[in-house]
């Protein structure tokens, strides 16, 4: 929930311009919020467009929320689903999640679906099981044909907006944990499955955590929201 409509048109705007400094294979996708879906200058500019959240209801009498059909109906590629500040400020579970990947994939849209745990899961010892509990009631539910089509990031809960950060070798070891629990349900496929991390990334260390095997790319945050940050951590990679 950051920007007006003015300030979010001219970071795209200064994104877009600086976009030549990444290379061509690496995939820009910008996330804004709901307000500057329809109207930002990202159209024919080779980046994505994602939304940040989408209702668990197709439509109806559900006041202020925003269905999968009408971001199709935007243009709208991809949608953020169970980032880790909906399930903690909003209480979205895993069966409420599992809709929204449904919808999203019913209309066309890439679900960006989010796993990761907080600092006292990881402390205990429980982080492992955590992450891959919130894979299984969600991810592996899905037929094989539409798991093919989604994104995983991993977000550890205590490194967002902390400034402490994942170790390289962190990071590594959860998504090659995710990696695992989708082989073990969907066999080599899994190894096409792109798995992002979001802890906290900025230029200064995404060159070492996406140079990670398991690592393919970064869900960024507040760093995002400084255009010469972003393209320095998408050079990164």
């Amino acid at each position: 929930m950051n920007t007006t409509y003015a300030e979010g048109e001219a970071l795209a705007k200064e994104i877009i311009a600086n976009k030549q400094e990444v290379k061509a294979d690496v995939t820009l996708i910008l996330a804004p919020p709901f307000t500057h879906l329809c109207c930002l200058p990202l159209r024919d500019t080779g980046i994505g467009i994602s939304a940040q959240n989408c209702a668990d209801h197709e439509s109806g009498a559900y006041t202020g929320e925003v269905s999968a059909a009408m971001l199709a109906s935007l243009g709208v590629q991809y949608c953020i689903i169970g980032h880790s500040e909906r399930r903690e400020y909003y209480g979205e579970t895993n069966a409420m999640l599992l809709e929204k990947v449904r919808l999203a994939l019913k209309h066309q849209l890439i679900p960006i679906f989010c796993v990761g745990e907080r600092l006292e899961e990881r402390e205990s010892g429980k982080h492992f099981d955590v992450v891959k509990e919130q894979v299984q009631t969600v991810a592996c539910q899905l037929p094989a044909g539409d798991f093919e089509k989604i994104i995983v990031a991993y977000e550890p809960v205590w490194a967002i907006g902390t400034g402490k950060t994942a170790t390289a070798a962190q990071a590594q070891e959860m998504h090659a944990h995710i990696r695992k629990v989708l082989h073990e349900q969907f066999g080599a496929v899994a190894e096409n499955t792109a798995i992002l991390y979001g802890g906290s990334v900025k230029p200064s260390n995404a060159g070492e955590i996406f140079g990670q095997p398991d690592v393919d790319g970064g869900l960024i945050g507040g760093a995002s929201l400084k255009a010469a940050d972003f393209i320095a951590i998408a050079k990164a990679f």
